[in-house]
This record gives C-alpha cells, sequence and structure tokens, in this order.
C-alpha cells in the first residue's frame, strides 16, 4: 500500500468514528515525531500493538480484501505482571470490502456492529485438518443460541452482535448499498503473530510505498524508547 493511501484511510475514518459519537484515546493523535521522543512508561502501548492498523493482507487490493482497525486495549498471557487477559478494538468495513476468511486458535470474540450500514458474516466450522467443514455451526448472536447450515451469512444490523469461537471460521463486510460499518471488537487477548489461521495463505499487515511522510505510525513501526 502506499502510505499516502494509508494516511487517507486515517483521516477519514477517524472523522467516521467520531461522526458516531466515539472517542479514541489519546495515543490515536501522537506524530511520528512524537514517538521518537517517547520514553519507556509508553512501552504497553508498543509492546501491546495499539493504535492504528491498516491492512490489504499483502494482496494490494485494500478496496476489496482488507480492513480498517484501531487497538484500543490488549492484555498479554505470556508477559510477567500484565493482568490484562482481554482486548477491545475499534473496526471499519467498507461495503463489498472483505475481510477475508480466517480463524483463531484460541481468542473467542465478539463482533459488533456499533453503527453505520450492516455487517454480512460468513461463518464454518473448521475440520481436524484446517478445512472447512460442511457441519452446522452454533453460534451465539446477542445471548441467543442458534445452529446454521455451513456457509451461512448472517447480517447484523447496528446493534446486534456474534459471538466467535477458536476453530470457527468467518469473513465480513458491509452489505451493499447500506454504507461502510463501524465495528466493535470485545475478546480474549489478541495476537496477530501467532493466533490467526487464514484459509488461502496471505499476510496480516501491508508492504508499505512510503511516497510521503506518515501522518500515524501503525501499530507494528513503533520506534524503541530512548
Amino acid at each position: 500500500m502506499k502510505r499516502s493511501k494509508i494516511n487517507e484511510i486515517i483521516r477519514e475514518n477517524q472523522e467516521f468514528i467520531k461522526s458516531h459519537g466515539f472517542n479514541l484515546p489519546p495515543f490515536a493523535d501522537y506524530t511520528p515525531e512524537m514517538w521518537a521522543e517517547l520514553d519507556h512508561s509508553y512501552d504497553e502501548i508498543r509492546d501491546h500493538m495499539l493504535g492504528w492498523d491498516i491492512t490489504d493482507y499483502g494482496l494490494g487490493d485494500y478496496e476489496k480484501v482488507g480492513l480498517f482497525l484501531f487497538t484500543i486495549r490488549n492484555g498479554s498471557l505470556k508477559e510477567e505482571g500484565c493482568h490484562k487477559t482481554y482486548a477491545e478494538k475499534i473496526l471499519i468495513s467498507e461495503e463489498n470490502q472483505r475481510c477475508p476468511m480466517h480463524y483463531h486458535y484460541t481468542k473467542t470474540e465478539d463482533i459488533i456492529n456499533r453503527g453505520g450500514g450492516n455487517l454480512v458474516v460468513e461463518l464454518y466450522e473448521s475440520d481436524e485438518n484446517g478445512e472447512l467443514s460442511d457441519k452446522d455451526v452454533t453460534v451465539s448472536t446477542d445471548g441467543r443460541v442458534r445452529v446454521l447450515k455451513a456457509g451461512t451469512k448472517l447480517v447484523l444490523t447496528p446493534g446486534e452482535s456474534i459471538t466467535l469461537t477458536p476453530g470457527m471460521y468467518h469473513a465480513f463486510w458491509a452489505e451493499e448499498g447500506h454504507g461502510k460499518v463501524l465495528i466493535g471488537e470485545v475478546s480474549m487477548v489478541n495476537d496477530d503473530v501467532n493466533d490467526n489461521r487464514f484459509y488461502e495463505s496471505m499476510g496480516r499487515f501491508p508492504k508499505i510505498e512510503e511516497d510521503e511522510a506518515p501522518l500515524r505510525l501503525l501499530c507494528n513501526e513503533y520506534p524503541k524508547a530512548k
């Protein structure tokens, strides 16, 4: 992705988030120049990869396969003394912009339509070989347990949510004709390095072409503290 495109996405979606009455934490506004001077008291942000996260999954077609994310809080299961066993993100999905089919090995997460359009979630169980299973999917939506056919495309309107458990394949996108969606994610600790299993092989973070200076650093770009 071009840095100019990443900057544009950040500007546009920060306004979209504000338009829904949701306020990001102070570090959302930290500039690259500020990050160059911040000391070790900010290491939780660095080490837990909080902040801006924009990905095209290494495929180079963000409008078709991509996702905007901002990690608000995240703990660690390995870090001694870390008491956070949970994470929270805000995501934005554009109309027909697919977050590709994947599951998590250990993470349980709630995906919540916080506002905007409708969110379509496609669901499968995984089999013993990590492939798509044709078995029914048992899933909880806002406290209601439902049994759905494999491949069901469940539509979540604003305020509705779904609980995704380990091994449950899911892909999602904003339904065409209803606008983009502000998505909340509340989950166990998030580990994007080790806990994602994509159905088709792809990357997690984009390769960036530096055609202009960054407006904000992404969560995998922070410099070490001085």
